[in-house]
């Protein structure tokens, strides 16, 4: 995977942009996996151990050099849970690029069997994720509610 990934990022000029999912787990960067990536996106929910995940990944991100590193809340359902991860990442010195919402159109669009942005394009889930394009494609400094972090 880590000659994968470098193969990609020194092989397009910048042309391309590749976006990979992988798991919550400190290994790709302990193996230095990633150390070719510009940005990295940790997803957390409100949760002690997803948080701690996020606490633990990103000092070993900014010591790979990683030049964008934000943290994305998500199946946000509450404000207590959203200052939750709000204070965790200030505490942590982690940027909060975006909020997804618990949104209840993704389990509707799931027993439909249809991807969330045909089911429901305005969700808010949706309007979340698109802010969080944006940021990484680097047209917006948005959260999906019109903020940053």
């Amino acid at each position: 995977m880590r000659g994968l990934l470098g193969e990609l990022a020194t092989g397009t000029n910048g042309e391309t942009m590749t976006i990979t999912d992988m798991e919550a787990s400190i290994e790709h960067m302990s193996r230095a996996t990633i150390r070719h990536v510009d940005a990295i996106l940790m997803v957390t929910e409100p949760y002690f151990r997803s948080l701690e995940t996020v606490g633990r990944m990103a000092p070993l991100a900014q010591e790979l050099g990683i030049e964008h590193i934000w943290a994305v809340a998500n199946k946000v359902r509450s404000a207590r849970d959203e200052e939750i991860i709000r204070s965790y990442c200030a505490e942590h010195g982690v940027e909060l690029a975006a909020v997804v919402p618990w949104d209840e159109a993704i389990q509707d669009a799931d027993r439909e069997g249809r991807a969330l942005m045909d089911y429901e394009p305005t969700s808010p889930a949706v309007v979340a994720v698109q802010g969080i394009a944006d940021l990484v494609e680097g047209k917006s400094g948005s959260n999906g509610r019109g903020e940053r972090g």
